[in-house]
């Protein structure tokens, strides 16, 4: 794997065999307003995603929601045919009634055709990490997983994921089949799923925390991230994707953004050294 920027956040073998590098982007803010529609600048989201590639990004997360089909069908348009090095990873098990309107849907028959219309949006064979978005309470996990071993027994897709998801949750899971990665709400200021992620530590799953960038009123003057700003030149939300980084070696953060000046900024964070000092006060602070 060529020496990039994202290099440095160094890398993790999802399923033991998809070498990425740890800090990736996520796809979500590249459509309209709710998570839904076009973007309303469709020639910056494409500039976005080739320069998130250019700049060491070999892991892009997103979903059939999101649009819906609108991220895919983006990824497509600009990266296509892809490196070789690119992993894309999709979810299925949310339908959408509108702008920010989310449902589960767990019915093995519709992830299935889900699972086929990303192949078809995304112009891929194969799927190398796709992902259960939710666990519908109307359908039983196991045969909600079961389909998508089916799939993977087909060659459609690679790894299997699963996302907001409970430690018993992932444990139950892993009675149908092994699960690569697990994408829960995490960043500095909202730990609630520590135990998960040291869960996925000790067992060499990856963690891709989603809304990584969260803050809150740490950025405040004076406060916390505002002094290791002051004292490193580097940006809150870098800080905080340093501090994803730095807190566990199976942490995949995938900060997303619609303009490349803030992907640019994102991206920068792999290259921020924070001391055990600053490590640990930041820590504090969101804790």
């Amino acid at each position: 794997m060529a020496t990039t920027l994202v290099s440095s956040s160094g890398t993790f073998d999802i399923g033991g065999r998809l070498t990425v590098n740890r800090l990736g982007f996520g796809a979500m803010q590249l459509t309209g307003d709710g998570v839904w529609g076009p973007p309303s600048d469709p020639d910056e989201a494409v500039r976005v995603l080739r320069r998130a590639v250019e700049l060491g990004v070999t892991f892009i997360d997103t979903a059939d929601s999101y649009g819906p089909f609108v991220a895919e069908e983006l990824i497509r348009k600009a990266l296509h045919p892809y490196p070789d090095e690119l992993v894309i990873a999709t979810k299925a098990g949310l339908t959408r009634a509108g702008p920010n309107d989310w449902r589960p849907v767990g019915r093995p028959e519709y992830l299935r055709q889900q699972c086929e219309l990303s192949l078809r949006h995304l112009g891929l064979e194969r799927i190398e990490l796709f992902q259960l978005h939710r666990i519908d309470e109307q359908v039983p996990m196991a045969e909600s997983l079961g389909e998508l071993v089916k799939l993977q027994e087909e060659g459609k897709i690679g790894q299997i994921g699963l996302s907001q998801v409970s430690v018993a949750e992932l444990q139950e899971a892993h009675k149908t089949t092994p699960v690569a990665t697990v994408q829960n709400l995490y960043n500095l200021t909202d730990r609630s799923s520590e135990n998960l992620l040291d869960h996925c530590e000790a067992h060499d799953i990856g963690f891709i925390p989603w809304f990584p960038l969260a803050t809150g009123e740490l950025t405040e003057s004076g406060g916390p991230l505002d002094e290791v700003a002051s004292e490193t030149g580097a940006s809150p939300s870098q800080l905080a994707l340093a501090w994803l980084l730095r807190r566990s070696p199976a942490m995949l953060p995938i900060p997303g953004t619609s303009t490349v000046a803030h992907l640019e900024e994102n991206l920068a964070a792999a290259e921020v050294a924070l001391t055990d000092e600053q490590y640990e006060s930041l820590g504090r602070a969101g804790g």
